[in-house]
């Protein structure tokens, strides 16, 4: 098995089940709708985590299928922030541990809000970034509730 990432340990920590999903990245693909292409997933079952910043400088972790495009004003109306903005790249690393590309929920630095959309209630298992590119993480939508604290919310752009 290739290294642990934060991800992983916290899950083994907690002793939840989980599967890993490896994909080739020396193409350059790895954006969420290939990755999900390349492990035979929809483009509905495989999440993407994204960072924003509120007006209050607090942050929010918003995890949406890759297929979609987080809507800012559902996005802001389920924390409770006034506005919000997505977090610089160049800020991702010192504020959650993850590069781009591979941002996880679950192992981050801190625990902040996260919002799941509401689509996830539609599924049986749920995947998505395992802390590094070309690595994503599967478990049982059940379980994800034992291994962070989080909402569903209609967050995506129709």
């Amino acid at each position: 098995m290739s290294e642990k990432t934060n991800a992983l340990r916290y899950l083994d920590n907690l002793h939840i089940p989980y599967k890993t999903l490896k994909y080739e990245t020396l193409d350059g693909e790895i954006d969420g709708k290939s990755v999900a292409d390349k492990l035979g997933l929809s483009h509905e079952e495989i999440f993407k985590t994204l960072v924003s910043v509120g007006s209050s400088k607090d942050f929010f972790v918003f995890v949406i299928p890759v297929s979609f495009e987080l809507d800012l004003k559902k996005a802001s109306k389920a924390v409770g922030e006034k506005s919000i903005t997505m977090l610089p790249l160049k800020d991702l690393l010192k504020t959650t541990g993850y590069e781009k590309g591979g941002c996880s929920p679950l192992g981050m630095k801190k625990h902040y809000t996260t919002v799941f959309d509401e689509s996830i209630i539609l599924l049986q298992k749920v995947t998505f970034n395992a802390g590094k590119v070309g690595l994503q993480v599967q478990l049982d939508v059940d379980k994800l509730s034992q291994a962070i604290e989080y909402s569903i919310y209609d967050l995506c752009k129709y």
